[in-house]
């Protein structure tokens, strides 16, 4: 028996006086009012409503259940109409994981024109590089940076990046420049823990031939900052993605080696478990994120390689 559906047939039968009324008002058959109502009696062993031919009236039984009844269906008529007005109305606590690196150089400059767009949403934001289970964790959404989107929960794409294989000048002045994929063996390299390839380092050429090297790690961290502070020092060879080191890039600080070769491109994912029933703090946070990142230029574009000069006989 559906408790709460047998209380509303309940309070619907007490309200109209008379079965069929109720049975017109919930837009159900007299025989499904008549059968809810002794279901309930016999659930609760005692009788609720003394019936005549003429008329109805409440044992004493029936009228305290009545009183405790509209309570009842009034809080959940009252959680339901909360509940509504959140898939309406961006409102309330919304919690967000990001990558560590990515959370404060390309997403902290952003949360202030949310909050002044929509003062009713609480942040709280969570950066760690760790891959969280953003259900069982209690997140509304993450940001992910991924080759792949997520196998089970809805995703949506606010931008791309490319990774670059990079040093500094200071480093290659040292140590050489790697001209193969294969080179990176004899090298110095950082490593980033999460990584899905570990140690394994995969590029194409540009005929999109596969290259895969395993490189020799001298340091590897859960942070990228912390791997892009090492290359600056002249430490060794990193690969990071553009929105972390475009600016070292751009200012001479990295140097992009192997020309002719690349790595796949990495997406800048927003996530959160269901496309169905979404809340409109949730929503209107995705619809943002991807306006703030539709218009932004590429983090670095690494430079054509010079064309081969023709040799003269």
């Amino acid at each position: 028996m559906d408790r709460l559906r047998a209380f509303e047939v309940f309070a619907a039968v007490v309200g109209r006086g008379s079965f069929t009324r109720a049975a017109d008002t919930l837009d159900t058959s007299p025989a499904n009012v008549t059968r809810y109502i002794n279901e309930l009696e016999a659930h609760l062993g005692t009788r609720l409503l003394n019936r005549s031919s003429r008329k109805l009236s409440l044992t004493e039984s029936g009228e305290a259940l009545y009183e405790r009844s509209k309570s009842i269906l009034e809080e959940v008529a009252d959680a339901e109409a909360l509940a509504s007005s959140a898939t309406l109305q961006p409102r309330g606590r919304l919690r967000i994981n990001a990558p560590l690196s990515f959370g404060i150089h390309q997403l902290a400059p952003l949360w202030p024109r949310f909050m002044q767009s929509y003062p009713e949403v609480e942040l709280d934001i969570s950066l760690t590089d760790r891959l969280v289970d953003i259900v069982e964790e209690g997140y509304d959404l993450a940001i992910r940076i991924s080759r792949a989107g997520p196998a089970t929960h809805a995703a949506r794409k606010l931008a791309a990046s490319n990774n670059i294989v990079c040093a500094s000048p200071a480093y290659l002045k040292q140590h050489g420049e790697p001209r193969v994929p294969a080179d990176l063996e004899a090298h110095r390299c950082l490593g980033y823990t999460y990584a899905a390839t570990a140690n394994e380092w995969h590029f194409v050429d540009e005929q999109a031939r596969p290259h895969m090297v395993r490189v020799n790690y001298v340091m590897h961290t859960n942070n990228g900052d912390t791997a892009r502070e090492a290359a600056l020092a002249g430490q060794g060879i990193i690969w990071q993605p553009a929105f972390l080191i475009g600016d070292d890039l751009r200012a001479g600080r990295l140097v992009p080696v192997l020309p002719g070769y690349r790595m796949p491109d990495i997406d800048v994912l927003a996530v959160y478990p269901s496309r169905r029933h979404l809340s409109a703090k949730v929503r209107v946070m995705v619809d943002f994120l991807v306006d703030a990142f539709k218009a932004a230029p590429p983090w670095y574009t690494p430079p054509a390689p010079a064309p081969a000069r023709r040799r003269v006989k």
